[in-house]
């Protein structure tokens, strides 16, 4: 795990940084059905697994802008930005109804992370120790899939006295709209270091990466 401290007298959002991390602290989350149609196509095509295929382009896309690698050192007060973050994807147990965190590491080459994500999996299939541990794991996100449900709105409520930055995204199970598989996407970021700008900028990178994706 490597970092950049910010300066916070130089950083491009100084003034909203310091309002929404001291005056009025919040967290900012948007819900939005994404077109995964093409996405569905290539991993029936390709004989790989949707859901991880996705993880991996939500995971490039987090990793694409500083804006959403943030972090927040309580200790020295430092605002920090990770050299990379990875995702905390989750295994549902259908005998107990549990979950348990899998944290897996982001690598940009996709056979690396794919073979990686998929072996964390199987290896979190044999437990049912919920096992969070994000003292150990500050650069991870959690990411977590909802495939009960194609829901419209999901909101993550965190402590508004809590600098936490590490984005939260969820997602749902997919249905067919107008002839193409719609899915819905939730994301919460913490509003110190994103706007809505930046927030909306998430759907419309995931969007661009699944083109890239599909067209390799």
């Amino acid at each position: 795990m490597s970092y950049k401290i910010i300066d916070k007298e130089t950083y491009y959002r100084k003034g909203v940084f310091r309002h929404f991390s001291e005056d009025c602290r919040c967290s900012t989350s948007m819900t939005a059905r994404i077109d995964v149609t093409e996405l569905f196509k290539c991993s029936k095509r390709t004989n790989s697994k949707f859901y991880l295929n996705f993880l991996y382009i939500l995971s490039k896309t987090l990793n694409s802008r500083a804006d959403y690698r943030m972090g927040y050192l309580w200790q020295t007060e430092e605002l920090i930005c990770y050299d990379v973050i990875n995702p905390t994807q989750y295994v549902f147990h259908k005998d107990t109804e549990t979950c348990t965190p899998v944290y897996t590491r982001y690598f940009e080459d996709y056979a690396t992370f794919y073979q990686g994500a998929f072996h964390d999996v199987e290896e979190a299939k044999k437990t049912r120790e919920y096992g969070l541990d994000m003292a150990n794991h500050p650069n991870w996100f959690d990411a977590s899939y909802i495939p009960w449900l194609s829901y419209d709105s999901l909101n993550i409520e965190l402590p508004d006295g809590h600098l936490f930055f590490a984005p939260i995204v969820n997602w749902g199970r997919f249905r067919e709209e107008n002839k193409r598989l719609v899915m819905p996407v939730s994301v919460r970021l913490n509003h110190a270091i994103a706007d809505g700008y930046l927030l909306a900028n998430v759907f419309r990178l995931i969007e661009q990466e699944i083109q890239l994706f599909v067209n390799k």
